[in-house]
């Protein structure tokens, strides 16, 4: 896990408090989407009455 993850320090500013936030959301935001697998289909689907798409 990265420093700026893992929540070493602080900054003391209110507004540099507010961006290190954001960051840290940014980070883990992209680790999330870096671990949700990406689906596609393979093939043809039949609906109702033999209808393909």
């Amino acid at each position: 896990f990265c420093e700026c993850v893992a929540g070493r320090g602080m900054a003391r500013d209110f507004d540099r408090k507010v961006a290190e936030i954001q960051i840290r959301i940014a980070v883990l935001n992209r680790y999330t989407a870096l671990g949700i697998p990406l689906t596609e289909a393979v093939g043809q689907v039949r609906l109702g009455m033999g209808e393909v798409r």
